[in-house]
């Protein structure tokens, strides 16, 4: 004997609304000011993996002969003498230059978070010392090793540069290196976020007020995304306290939570008014079917770019299993807040969620039932009469716009990142252009750990020779002496900087930029070239190697997880074999296109003044392909559901598959382009970054959504189910009606 439910009253209902109306408001507030300090806490992640050759070499090199490359570089400039004027009392050389430098090398030697400083004014040693001073004489490095790993040399550096530069006196303080360089990151990341906020929030208000043409309405998605965005700030504060997360996570979930919930949130306060204005349809029964109908839409697609964002964590690398975690949070988020939230404040909004129109006088009766078809659905229609030369037509042009990623060169971010003037990036300028010492301080190395140079001088000798003949490597320096171009050139001071304990190390400078392709080539060469003992080779071009090498180790796996939850997914929510492989077939299609526009804008330069113009380093970063794919993927699939879910409800109603497929087009893709807008609003307010990192990811989903929310969808999805006819509907399971029987007193029941 079935259980009647219990049925609950008016006054009952009003009361768990408003429950939980003061639950999500005091939780937003809450989450508002436990999030706050969550910026101070971010550092980059750590890009090469700890287990790889190339960090295992540099702490051989670190611990064995404390010979690291330093994390910190001060560039001390000397100001003016008395006189105002350049001359003597200028000079790295003078006295009271000196006596500074040496205070400044005292002060940096002291400080709890440094390990090791290398200065021109207190090193001994006499080739170092010419290497350490600028062409001209009126600057000098300070080399600082900080201790510990990212997580704490991060905000030692923000520290340490804070304190020493800008400060008057003899010397003018500029600082680069690694650590600067994430310390700066991180702040440009937090600076950038808080301008996004100020950006999108007053733009995606008037997009959403003229796509319902009411205030509260409009209203409404923001306040959803401000309470995912708020609780992922959260819990990634209390996550913070076990796993350290990158910069880059934050800003990339603030504003894919954001572009979501305001997505889910179009498409069910969109389905809801539409419902409302079907005649004879009360709020409650307009609620429950649109939840039975777009919200149900919205559970899975949530769990398609949940899905899609979980892949990342496949890899080994921080940056990306933080843009994970972090992404995997925000979209569930945005998905209750739809779900759960809206609901309430839909029914604590009741007549007056169309009220406030300033455009009354010209809106239209949302169009419902069967209702003549409207722009959008006649122009599917016309698709469908001449399919293939339609997919034909847009296929090739998508192709065609996805060439220029067959030339994609992936390498790693180094100062250049950076906005121009940023006094980081000036300052590993200076270092490139006045000093010697840049390969020097982004040298390779090379290590042997089990060889002994004292027995076997004449195999490192040959060994040696071999490596300085590497095209792209302009010297060696190991126990042997000094190496250029296959040549021995001179000797070197202590052969005990290079052997030690039965091991050594060669030391390889190159004329590549640090995270250059070209540095990567030449790390692989020395792996492969034959040596007197087994090798380890680090440095930039290694570390480069083994990321990338990570990274293509586990992007298969990464691939077909993403795939095979895919279709998964939307066979669950179809039950239409046919419409999962069209989709993942479309998916893929739109993404490539999306991979060959920033290849062609980033790494090759074309149309750069537009973004406001960027450091064109001829090769993309490894991690932007597979942070594209994963997000891109899944917004794709988003609104593939979306798309399917009202197709698959027109023919459920009706029996007709192109009347359905015109219809489902003409009733979704006018929203389809409001959400493609607002959510290319919130990736364009990311793309406005000084970061080029975050500029590309920003740059890259824009155009992923709008190509996928028009081109695709509104052609080719018409085109090729058209093609596929009677096999779009063909289903091995029985199927339940997309619209759910409702009761007639549905606002009653529990």
């Amino acid at each position: 004997m079935r259980r009647r439910r219990r049925t609950e009253t008016r006054p009952e209902r009003r009361g768990r609304d408003v429950a939980l109306l003061v639950l999500a408001l005091a939780a937003t507030a809450l989450t508002a000011w436990l999030g706050a300090p969550l910026h101070d806490r971010l550092v980059i992640g750590e890009i090469t993996p700890e287990s790889a050759e190339s960090r295992r070499a540099e702490r051989l090199v670190e611990a064995g002969f404390r010979a690291g490359s330093p994390d910190l570089v001060l560039v001390a400039t000397a100001r003016p003498g008395p006189s105002g004027a350049p001359g003597p009392g200028a000079a790295v050389d003078a006295a009271r230059v000196r006596a500074a430098g040496e205070r400044l090398t005292r002060r940096m030697a002291a400080d709890p978070d440094v390990a090791r400083v290398v200065s021109y004014w207190t090193d001994p040693r006499p080739r170092p010392r010419p290497l350490l001073r600028s062409r001209d004489g009126n600057s000098a490095l300070i080399a600082v090793r900080l201790r510990g790993d990212e997580e704490r040399t991060t905000p030692a550096a923000a520290r340490i540069v804070s304190a020493v530069t800008g400060r008057p006196g003899p010397l003018a303080v500029t600082a680069t290196g690694e650590a600067a360089v994430r310390a700066t990151v991180a702040r440009q990341a937090a600076d950038g976020q808080l301008r996004a906020e100020l950006l999108v929030l007053p733009l995606t208000t008037l997009l959403l007020l003229l796509v319902f043409r009411s205030a509260v309405a409009a209203v409404l998605p923001v306040l959803v995304g401000a309470f995912a965005v708020l609780g992922t700030w959260t819990a990634l504060r209390l996550l913070d306290t076990w796993l350290p997360l990158s910069a880059y996570a934050i800003n990339i979930a603030s504003a894919l939570g954001f572009g979501l919930a305001v997505d889910y949130c179009l498409f069910l306060l969109s389905r809801y008014r539409e419902e409302r204005g079907r005649p004879g349809t009360d709020p409650a029964r307009a609620l429950s079917v649109a939840l039975a109908t777009a919200g149900r839409a919205v559970l899975f697609s949530a769990g398609t770019v949940a899905t899609c964002l979980a892949a990342l964590l496949a890899f080994p690398h921080a940056v990306l299993r933080s843009v994970a975690y972090s992404g995997v949070i925000v979209v569930a988020l945005a998905a209750a807040g739809t779900l759960l939230v809206l609901p309430v404040l839909l029914r604590a909004c009741g007549d007056a969620v169309d009220r406030y129109d300033p455009f009354a006088r010209r809106r239209r009766p949302v169009p419902a039932g069967d209702a003549p078809l409207g722009a959008w659905g006649r122009a599917a229609s016309r698709v469908a009469r001449r399919p293939l030369v339609v997919a034909v037509a847009v296929t090739a042009g998508l192709l065609v716009l996805a060439s220029p990623f067959l030339h994609v060169r992936l390498g790693l971010a180094d100062d250049r990142i950076l906005p121009p003037d940023s006094g980081t990036r000036r300052a590993g300028q200076v270092v490139r252009a006045d000093f010697d010492a840049w390969d020097l301080l982004t040298r390779a190395c090379v290590v042997l750990p089990r060889f002994d140079a004292a027995r076997h001088p004449g195999a490192l000798d040959g060994y040696a020779r071999r490596v300085s003949a590497r095209p792209g490597v302009t010297g060696v320096t190991t126990a042997t002496g000094r190496y250029a171009h296959g040549w021995r050139v001179g000797p070197v001071p202590d052969r005990r900087e290079f052997s030690a304990r039965g091991a050594t190390w060669l030391a390889v400078t190159t004329d590549a930029d640090i995270y250059a392709p070209a540095n990567r080539v030449l790390a692989e060469r020395l792996r492969a070239l034959p040596a007197p003992a087994p090798v380890l080779v680090g440095g930039p071009g290694a570390r480069l190697a083994d990321t990338q090498r990570a990274v293509t180790a586990r992007l298969p796996l990464a691939l077909g997880l993403v795939a095979a939850a895919m279709a998964a997914l939307v066979l669950a929510f179809t039950r239409r074999p046919v419409l999962a492989a069209k989709a993942l077939v479309l998916n893929a299609l739109s993404l490539a296109a999306s991979f060959g526009a920033v290849v062609l804008v980033f790494q090759q330069g074309r149309l750069a003044g537009l973004l406001g113009g960027f450091t064109v380093t001829g090769y993309t970063e490894v991690f932007v392909p597979v942070l594209l794919f994963c997000i891109a993927f899944g917004l794709s699939m988003d609104y593939e559901i979306l798309l399917l879910a009202r197709i698959c409800e027109e023919y459920d109603r009706t029996g007709d598959g192109p009347a359905a497929v015109a219809r489902g087009i003409d009733r979704s893709a006018r929203l389809f382009t409001w959400a493609a807008l607002t959510f290319a609003v919130t990736m364009g307010a990311l793309a406005t970054s000084r970061l080029q990192l975050l500029k590309t990811i920003g740059t890259g989903l824009a155009l992923a959504v709008l190509l996928d929310a028009t081109v695709v969808r509104v052609l080719l999805v018409p085109a090729v189910m058209a093609l596929a006819g009677r096999a779009n509907w063909w289903t091995p399971w029985r199927r339940a009606p997309t619209v759910p029987p409702v009761p007639a007193r549905a606002e009653e029941t529990v």
